[in-house]
């Protein structure tokens, strides 16, 4: 097993984690939260896999100040991120790539 490409892959799982909190204005883990909404990721992703769903969980705050085809391609990449096996996740080269596409859409 090659322990540095364990690390990175990790580091991929984490920074969706991060992109899924900055969407939804919420913790990775929110003992406040009813039980079903504890854990941010668990609770997420059934509404990353649809579009219509997606406005559900996005941060209230925002007040649909964003392009939702730019939190589409957010939540597709937060998915991307968060895969179960490490091997399907992106590199943060891919990560960063995916950054700068979304950028345009959101900057308008």
């Amino acid at each position: 097993m090659d322990i540095g490409h364990l690390y990175v892959k990790s580091d991929v799982y984490g920074f969706g984690v991060v992109l899924l909190e900055m969407l939804t204005g919420r913790h990775a883990i929110d003992e406040f939260r009813p039980v079903e909404e504890i854990e941010l990721v668990k609770w997420a992703r059934p509404y990353l896999n649809d579009k219509k769903k997606l406005k559900k969980i996005m941060d209230q705050r925002l007040e649909n100040l964003y392009p939702r085809r730019g939190a589409w391609e957010a939540a597709k990449l937060v998915r991307k991120c968060l895969q179960y096996d490490r091997n399907n996740r992106p590199s943060m080269k891919e990560v960063l790539e995916t950054l700068e596409n979304i950028n345009p859409i959101i900057q308008g």
